[in-house]
């Protein structure tokens, strides 16, 4: 496990060597760190640039930390819907696109804000896909390969969605013409 791992590096290492004092601290603020991240993989407004990012800054809901850039494993369909054009993942696994977002490592209180804001489970529902990683940050993790996020998408939906243009990225301002329409300015 990656606890195992950490203390066999940190604490049997010869260079790395740590008291064993030290070393149960550590394992212990590890166990309760990793206890309450997860990792989101967001792919519409709440990516950088995009009109919802300043919920994923704002530590009063919760601590996001940018992890890197990714892409479903899978391709889904991507559209833009609604009189407020929200941007959809379609859970439609094997059509459309393999769709491009951020990863994010998000504590609990940001991913109950998260399931809050996406009005989860009746709008979108919060599932683990498999995310295949483009662009790592951080040192350490899994900065290549796939692993599972939580994604929000929907199988609850208008059957006229799924003709819509499916799209591989998302951008609000993309030559789509469809901006998105913020909440406060909805009405």
């Amino acid at each position: 496990t990656l606890k195992q791992c950490f203390k066999i590096h940190h604490c049997t290492t010869p260079s790395t060597a740590l008291s064993q004092a030290a070393c149960e601290v550590l394992e212990a603020l590890f166990v309760a760190f990793a206890g309450t991240m997860a990792r989101v993989f967001v792919y519409g407004t709440l990516k950088k640039g995009q009109p919802n990012y300043k919920h994923m800054i704002n530590t009063a809901k919760g601590l996001a930390k940018f992890q890197g850039r990714g892409r479903t494993a899978e391709k889904y369909p991507l559209v833009i819907a609604g009189k407020y054009n929200i941007p959809y993942m379609l859970n439609i696994p094997g059509t459309g696109h393999h769709i491009a977002g951020e990863i994010y490592t998000v504590d609990d209180q940001m991913l109950q804000f998260l399931d809050e804001f996406e009005g989860c489970p009746d709008m979108y529902q919060r599932t683990l896909k498999r995310i295949e990683v483009v662009e790592w940050e951080g040192k350490g993790g899994a900065g290549e390969g796939v692993m599972e996020c939580f994604v929000y998408s929907t199988t609850t939906y208008p059957p006229e969605w799924v003709s819509l243009p499916y799209h591989d990225s998302y951008d609000s301002s993309g030559k789509h013409g469809l901006s998105y329409v913020l909440r406060e300015s909805r009405d």
